[in-house]
């Protein structure tokens, strides 16, 4: 599996693009927003000759959704979110004008995703799990093969997610961190929603929000 990662918008956020060798793919989160950061987007999915199957969110704040609707329509693919985000995903479009943003259109979600579900794309299998607490819904999605973890919002280097928006809850957070995203293996790179990529095994020993399994 192959990863690329772009970084949009005002807030910094990483998209990412992933596909296999069969040359199909997905985009995580896409964040663009100004036309250039689209166009670099399709640009490099055509002439890498990436068919994508899919636009899917770890979860539904502004600056992972900003690019859904335009990437949607460019390459023809479903939308894919997770089921318990979906009342932060309806809001974003009201409160987009207070953060700036003045040409948001909401995209239609054409599947909504559960711990239960996979993300498939060629040869590629990523399991779903669920770590609420940076949002109510917050979808991780994890290559057991490989041991990579498109990980959103919830686990950053030496950090953790915000927890004082709508739907936060850091007790939780740290709760899921530890229950779910620190049971897996320690050489698990994470790739996370800002930032540089980090292992879970790093994190364990230097996160200062949460340390150890």
């Amino acid at each position: 599996m192959e990863i690329k990662s772009f970084v949009f918008n005002p807030f910094y956020e990483n998209t990412y693009v992933l596909w296999d060798a069969g040359m199909e793919g997905v985009i995580i989160d896409p964040g663009c927003y100004e036309s250039y950061e689209k166009e670099e987007l399709t640009d490099f999915v055509k002439k890498t000759g990436i068919q994508i199957k899919a636009i899917v969110n770890t979860h539904c704040h502004i600056d992972h959704v900003l690019g859904n609707y335009d990437m949607k329509l460019a390459f023809g693919c479903p939308l894919w979110l997770p089921g318990d985000e979906l009342e932060i995903f309806r809001a974003v479009k009201a409160y987009a004008p207070q953060w700036g943003i003045h040409q948001y259109s909401e995209a239609e979600p054409d599947r909504l995703l559960t711990e239960k579900d996979h993300i498939v794309f060629g040869e590629t299998s990523l399991q779903c799990i669920s770590v609420p607490g940076h949002s109510p819904g917050h979808l991780v999605f994890f290559h057991e093969g490989e041991k990579k973890l498109i990980g959103g919002d919830v686990l950053f280097r030496e950090s953790i997610g915000r927890t004082d928006l709508p739907g936060g809850n850091h007790a939780q957070l740290l709760k899921n961190i530890q229950t779910k995203v620190y049971a897996l293996p320690e050489e698990t790179e994470v790739f996370p929603g800002h930032g540089p990529s980090t292992t879970v095994g790093y994190e364990k020993a230097n996160n200062p929000f949460i340390k150890g399994a």
